[in-house]
């Protein structure tokens, strides 16, 4: 059995989830997952049994707990550093950071106005000026990545990192609501879509049996 398991909420749904996932798969570590369907009565007290948070994603490694998800792709960071879930450079990887604490902080309105939805076309659906300014700032602010530190891949910094994983949900909710967004934009949405672990996602989430009213 793998030591390291980690908690998910529905994938259809769970943006937070995706990301640490995303990240352990792209590192090439091993790994169990446990499903907890969202917004069911006995939810909460079952992510209670593993988080302290109450909440999901979480890690478990062995006696450790680690219940945030950036905090998780920081601690996958350190269990494979061959994986470079950071850039090697100080500067792209204080951006990458930066960008990253943005997406984990930022962004409410388009979270709150286009919640991840993998099961449904809600095209036309979702747009507000303040939902609107959020993937204008998401489209720019991926623009400038790649401009200055894209050389090396199809990525916001080239190769795959961290960064990366904290924008998939965003990838999907662009899809998901057909924003029409611009040819740089499609070309990393299309590179993130076309990674083998986000197939793997979106099909297993499509599989799943619940449905949940956005």
């Amino acid at each position: 059995m793998s030591a390291l398991t980690l908690i998910i909420g529905n994938k259809a749904y769970s943006s937070w989830s995706l990301r640490p996932w995303l990240a352990l798969r792209q590192a090439g570590l091993s790994f169990a997952e446990t499903v907890i369907p969202l917004r069911q009565p006995e939810t909460r007290a079952q992510i209670l049994v593993h988080s302290p948070s109450g909440k999901v994603p979480c890690l478990i490694d062995g006696n450790r707990v680690i219940w945030d998800s950036l905090a998780i792709c920081e601690y996958v960071a350190e269990l494979a550093p061959a994986a470079s879930l950071w850039p090697t450079d100080p500067h792209a990887r204080a951006v990458a950071r930066s960008v990253s604490a943005e997406m984990h902080s930022g962004f409410v309105a388009l979270r709150n106005a286009m919640s991840m939805d993998l099961k449904v076309d809600r095209n036309g659906q979702g747009m507000t000026p303040d939902s609107a300014a959020d993937i204008a700032r998401v489209q720019a602010l991926w623009a400038d990545c790649r401009a200055r530190f894209g050389q090396g891949g199809p990525f916001l910094f080239g190769g795959f990192t961290i960064a990366d994983a904290m924008f998939a949900p965003v990838v999907t909710r662009l899809v998901t609501y057909s924003v029409a967004v611009e040819a740089g934009t499609r070309a990393y949405m299309d590179a993130v879509l076309a990674l083998p672990a986000m197939q793997e996602w979106t099909a297993a989430a499509k599989a799943e049996p619940w449905v949940l009213d956005q």
